[in-house]
């Protein structure tokens, strides 16, 4: 798995590379039970501190996307979140209100902005499904 960082974005490095994890486990490019790279060649290949790669591993495995078996390495979990589902409606209001505050900075209207959700969904939906049916 390939990621890519920016260091002239004004995301921490260790936000970057938790997003791409959890976006490539959530359209399936990284299956439940898939081992993430190792801390030292991931930060070799990244040129970041393999301390900036454990805390976006320790961000994940408190979201429940990953998990750490001790001697083996982090592993995608299932899709099974330690969360109640009051703290899962609370996390992802706040990534849809940063959604909603761009598109209204971008002078998106809300029909275009309902549709590209839609069609988010759409893709990631496809994804999965191609993934699961090893496509």
């Amino acid at each position: 798995m390939i990621f890519q960082i920016d260091f002239q974005a004004g995301k921490p490095v260790y936000l970057q590379l938790a997003d791409q994890i959890r976006y490539a486990a959530a359209c399936g490019r990284l299956q439940p039970g898939e081992a993430l790279p190792a801390l030292r060649p991931l930060s070799e290949e990244l040129r970041v501190n393999r301390n900036t790669i454990a805390k976006a591993y320790a961000e994940l495995e408190a979201q429940g996307i990953v998990e750490t078996h001790p001697g083996k390495g982090c592993f995608v979990t299932a899709n099974r979140s330690p969360f109640t589902e009051p703290v899962r409606k609370s996390l992802l209001l706040t990534e849809i209100d940063e959604a909603v505050v761009m598109a209204h900075h971008l002078q998106v209207d809300k029909e275009t902005f309902l549709q590209l959700v839609r069609e988010r969904l759409d893709y990631f939906e496809t994804k999965l499904e191609a993934a699961q049916n090893g496509k």
